[in-house]
């Protein structure tokens, strides 16, 4: 049969491109996500390990407040606010070249009423927050100022930066223990080997403070020293593992 030049032209062009779209079909699957294993049917198993490590809390938190009343409200926040400003003023020029970090709080001024709803007074409260690893110093500047304003509360915690480096210390052995419990699994149910197939990292933490103490200077107004409870610290890891026969069988293939 005898054929044009164009429709030969035609023919060879069709059957390019149906020989480039069965070539490419492969690699498409490959690119929808599926782990090279799944194909292999090798068994899959979820395990959990976990590090924990208890650490002292190096940093302080103390909230000094001041509350005040008065027949009206403007009267309140005038006596209020001088109170605030003259406490800060002191608080920050005892705080230079110290390691304290001083920041307003909660301020606000609210209505009281008798058993009519009338007004009778008005109330304030005003706040001033400080924040050290110096407990020391943090102890003495708050009593220093407990005359206008007393300590509150007070708590303490571990420092980010002093989490992030026992976390990170942490996250090494977790991983560790993972993989040495995949492996006693794996050798346990008669597999050579296991592959990781996903890990999902997690974590949390305990606090364990010293009431009596935080107790005891919020009741007073004389520097005393300051004692931090600890914390528990864990990171977790958790994930699912393949399993490995030293030789696939054809059911595996």
């Amino acid at each position: 049969m005898y054929l044009s030049k164009q429709k030969r032209n035609f023919l060879l062009a069709m059957a390019l491109g149906l020989s480039a779209g069965l070539a490419t079909s492969p690699a498409m699957g490959q690119q929808q996500g599926e782990h090279p294993h799944e194909k292999q049917k090798w068994p899959q198993a979820t395990l959990q390990a976990e590090a924990n490590a208890e650490i002292a809390q190096d940093t302080v938190k103390i909230t000094l407040a001041a509350e005040l009343s008065d027949a009206t409200q403007t009267a309140v926040a005038d006596a209020l606010t001088k109170t605030l400003q003259d406490t800060m003023a002191q608080a920050k020029a005892g705080a230079k070249g110290k390691d304290i970090q001083i920041s307003s709080g909660n301020y606000r001024i609210w209505p009281m009423n008798d058993k009519d709803g009338k007004i009778t007074n008005w109330r304030g409260r005003a706040e001033i927050l400080m924040e050290s690893t110096d407990f020391v110093a943090a102890s003495e500047l708050a009593a220093s100022v407990s005359d206008r304003m007393p300590v509150a509360d007070l708590r303490f915690s571990v420092s980010p930066q002093k989490r992030a480096k026992k976390e990170e210390a942490l996250l090494a052995e977790a991983a560790q223990a993972f993989r040495d419990r995949a492996k006693a699994l794996a050798e346990a149910f008669g597999y050579a080997g296991y592959s990781i197939k996903t890990v999902n990292l997690g974590g949390s933490g305990a606090r364990f403070e010293a009431a009596p103490r935080m107790a005891a200077m919020a009741a007073g107004k004389a520097s005393m020293p300051l004692e931090g409870g600890t914390e528990m610290v864990s990171v977790s890891i958790n994930g699912s593992i393949f399993l490995h026969s030293a030789q696939k069988s054809t059911s595996q293939q």
